[in-house]
C-alpha cells in the first residue's frame, strides 16, 4: 500500500473542505485507489478553527520549513491564494521535490512558468485541477481527453460570482447594486468584490484554460477585459426582446492561425445551454475539430466542490511515476503579435437619439462608414417625448469597426447618447 503524506497550507473555507474529504473518505480512496493518504502538516494561524475541525494539534504550525524538510510529506496543498506568501512557500516546496496541489489561479496564470522551473528543478509536479471552475474536472478534460482534437475554441461561464448578479438581475429584476449586496450578503462575493465583477477571476482562469486547449502559453495581457459593474437591468431586458440572455463569458478561439482571448459580459440566445446556467453554477463548453462540441457544468465554487477537485488532483499525483510539464514552450515571454485583440462578433447597441425626421438615416450613415451592418433595430419610448431608445443588434462585425462608429455617433447631433455595447455570441 502506497503511503503518502500531505500538507495541508492554510485551513479556511476550501482548505477546511480538503481535510474534511480526506478524512471522510480516506478508507474509501484506500480500498478504490490503493493509496493511503495521511495529513502531515496543517499551516494555520487560526488554532482555534483547526480546534474546531478535530485536527491533530501536533501537525499544526506557522513554520514552512517543517514542511519543506519533512522527508514524509510528498504533496503540499496551498490554500492562502494570491502570489505571496503562496509563491515562496511552493517554490521552496517544489525544490525539496515536493508535488504542489492549488486551487489559486491568480498565482498559475502569473507565474506558471517560473513555477513549472521549480518542479523541473526538484523533480516534483504542479497540479491545479481546482484553480478554474471549481469541482468540474475542465483542466483534465483538456489534458487528458482532447488528445484526438485540435481545440478550435473554449467558451463558459467561469465565475460563480458574477453570474449569481446576472441572474438575479434576469430572474428577479433587481439592479446591480441590489444584486450585488445579496451575493455579499450570501457569501458569494467578497466585501471588495473588484475581482469578480471586473473580470479579473475569470480573467485569470482563461489564461490557464486556454494555454492548455491551444498549448500556447496565452498571458493575461493578451486578453481583453470587462466586467459587468455598467450592466443595467433595461439592458437585460431589452436583449430578453430579441430573444438573448446576458452572461459574463470567457472566450478563447484560434482563427487564421492567432488566439484571440477575452472576457466580457455576452448576450447569448435563450436556447443555448449556457442560457439556463443559473446562480452560482459555471459551464464551460469545448469545441474539437473531431469531437465537435462537449460542455461540462457544475458547482464553481464552494468548500466541498473545490475541495474534490483538490483531493481528486492529491490523489491523481500520488499515483504519478513521473512529473508531467508541458511539452510546448511555457514561459511569460510572449510576443502579442501571436494574439488578436480586433475581434470578429456580433453586438448589442443601446443609444437615445433625438425623435425627428432623418435621425435613424444619420445614424446608418455613420454605420455604413465604418462596415457595420444592421441585422434588426427597435425603437423605444425614453425618457421623454422627443428623447426614445434606439437599439440595434449589429451583425458580426471587427471589434475596432464598432468601437470608431460609436466614436462618430457621439458628435452626430441626433443622438444624446451612447449607452450600452454588448457583444453577442450566437
Amino acid at each position: 500500500m502506497k503511503k503518502i503524506g500531505v500538507a495541508l497550507l492554510g485551513l479556511g473555507v476550501v482548505g477546511g473542505g480538503t481535510y474534511t474529504i480526506l478524512k471522510n473518505n480516506h478508507d474509501s480512496i484506500r480500498k478504490n485507489d490503493g493509496i493511503d493518504i495521511e495529513v502531515t502538516h496543517i499551516l494555520e494561524k487560526n488554532t482555534a478553527r483547526c480546534e474546531a475541525m478535530g485536527v491533530d494539534m501536533s501537525i499544526v504550525s506557522t513554520d514552512i520549513e517543517k514542511v519543506v524538510n519533512d522527508k514524509n510529506t510528498h504533496i503540499v496543498a496551498e490554500f492562502f491564494g494570491g502570489i505571496e506568501p503562496a509563491k515562496t512557500f511552493l517554490t521552496k516546496c517544489l525544490l525539496a521535490g515536493k508535488s504542489i496541489v492549488t486551487s489559486n489561479k491568480e498565482l498559475i496564470s502569473k507565474h506558471w512558468p517560473d513555477l513549472e522551473a521549480a518542479a523541473k528543478k526538484g523533480k516534483a509536479g504542479i497540479y491545479f485541477e481546482a484553480s478554474c471552475v471549481g469541482g468540474v474536472p475542465i483542466i483534465r478534460t483538456l489534458t487528458e481527453s482532447m488528445q484526438g482534437n485540435n481545440v478550435l475554441s473554449l467558451k463558459g461561464i467561469v465565475n460563480g460570482t458574477t453570474n449569481y448578479i446576472l441572474s438575479k438581475m434576469d430572474g428577479e429584476k433587481q439592479e446591480y447594486a441590489n444584486a450585488l449586496k445579496q451575493a455579499q450578503e450570501l457569501g458569494y462575493a467578497e466585501a471588495n468584490p473588484v475581482s469578480d465583477v471586473d473580470g479579473f477571476d475569470s480573467m485569470y482562469k482563461l489564461s490557464i484554460l486556454s494555454t492548455l486547449a491551444f498549448h500556447n502559453k496565452v498571458p493575461i495581457e493578451a486578453i481583453y477585459r470587462e466586467g459587468i459593474s455598467d450592466i443595467h437591468k433595461i439592458d437585460m431586458n431589452y436583449g430578453k426582446m430579441f430573444g438573448y440572455t446576458l452572461k459574463l463569458l470567457a472566450i478563447a478561439k484560434k482563427v487564421d492561425g492567432k488566439i484571440e482571448a477575452r472576457v466580457h459580459p455576452t448576450f447569448i440566445p435563450n436556447d443555448n445551454p449556457m442560457a439556463s446556467v443559473k446562480g452560482s453554477f459555471n459551464a464551460v463548453s469545448i469545441e474539437g475539430d473531431n469531437v465537435g462540441e462537449i460542455m461540462l457544468y457544475g458547482r464553481g465554487a464552494g468548500a466541498l466542490p473545490t475541495g474534490s477537485a483538490i483531493v481528486s488532483d492529491i490523489v491523481f499525483a500520488a499515483k504519478q511515476s513521473k512529473p508531467q510539464y508541458t511539452s510546448y514552450k511555457n514561459s511569460n515571454d510572449v510576443s502579442l503579435r501571436n494574439f488578436s485583440r480586433d475581434f470578429i462578433t456580433g453586438y448589442y447597441l443601446r443609444m437615445t437619439i433625438i425623435d425627428k425626421p432623418g435621425a435613424l438615416a444619420s445614424v446608418a450613415k455613420v454605420f455604413a462608414k465604418n462596415h457595420v451592418s444592421v441585422k434588426t433595430m427597435q425603437q423605444l419610448s425614453g425618457a421623454s417625448e422627443d428623447r426614445v431608445d434606439a437599439v440595434f443588434i449589429l451583425h458580426k462585425t471587427r471589434e475596432s469597426n464598432v468601437k470608431k462608429a460609436c466614436e462618430e455617433l457621439k458628435s452626430v447631433k441626433c443622438v444624446a447618447g451612447i449607452n450600452a455595447l454588448i457583444r453577442v455570441e450566437e
